[in-house]
């Protein structure tokens, strides 16, 4: 089964870089990485063009018109040929396992919904190439001597396979669709034509895969089994009348049970 992955990005080629490093150490090469820019400057392009001879990348970009996520993830899709993808993130490092663990998990008639841990900005600013390499940066005793205390969220990162089997099953999060973590057979993204264009930032990734719900599938948490790092950041797109709107659409489609968004990929143009 070929597998691709999609990572969405706009403008910050630091984060994107880190994240291209944990593919390039994945145990499970990806089959191809769609990158799915959202207008980013040219600085992102000559990043992409460095790292063509060690990942098999494919540039997926439209010019800046404010957040347009969904439209963009939409031409990622229609330009990816791999059977499975996964959706993840420009700030969100994947563990060497991380592609393989997807892999292991996908079922027909399943998509599946992996976690993250997330990081202050001081130690994203202090990952190197060779933290990553090194597979450190995934250590609690890498974490605790960059100064981050203990947490129970610590336990995302513990990689007995018995301890994560276990927290995925009791965990009370359900497994949504989420942006920086989930994945699916193609086939089934296209059938539910994708991601909503009349959405912007907040909830685009839950409509998404309540209409996977609504279409039949069933989802498979693998929160404490697919992890990566995810990078902090400000989010300046984010706006009150964006999350209201969207929290609309939703509740529409929930209680619609709609499978096809009306502006999805067989409306790009």
């Amino acid at each position: 089964m070929k597998i691709g992955v999609i990572i969405s990005t706009y403008n910050n080629p630091k984060w994107l870089e880190k994240v291209l490093w944990g593919y390039i150490c994945q145990e499970r090469k990806a089959d191809e990485i769609v990158i799915a820019d959202d207008g980013s400057t040219d600085e992102t392009r000559q990043l992409l063009e460095r790292y063509k001879s060690e990942l098999p990348i494919k540039h997926i970009w439209h010019e800046d018109r404010g957040f347009q996520k969904s439209e963009i993830l939409n031409k990622a899709i229609i330009a990816s040929e791999s059977e499975y993808l996964i959706f993840t993130d420009q700030d969100c490092i994947p563990r060497e396992d991380f592609i393989s663990i997807h892999e292991k998990y996908a079922e027909k008639g399943f998509f599946l919904s992996g976690g993250y841990y997330k990081l202050p900005m001081e130690i994203s600013n202090a990952i190197t190439r060779n933290d990553v390499e090194s597979r450190d940066c995934f250590r609690h005793s890498w974490l605790r001597s960059k100064g981050l205390p203990l947490k129970w969220k610590s336990t995302k990162l513990c990689r007995w396979h018995w301890w994560q089997t276990l927290m995925d099953a009791i965990t009370t999060t359900k497994p949504t669709w989420n942006g920086m973590n989930s994945s699916g057979f193609r086939e089934d993204i296209v059938r539910c034509n994708g991601f909503n264009m009349d959405m912007h930032y907040g909830g685009q990734d839950r409509e998404f895969g309540e209409r996977m719900w609504n279409s039949g599938l069933k989802s498979k948490q693998i929160r404490y089994k697919a992890i990566c790092l995810h990078l902090d950041h400000k989010r300046p797109y984010k706006t009150k009348d964006s999350i209201e709107k969207n929290l609309a659409i939703r509740r529409n489609t929930i209680k619609s049970g709609i499978v096809e968004t009306p502006n999805g990929i067989r409306q790009i143009k």
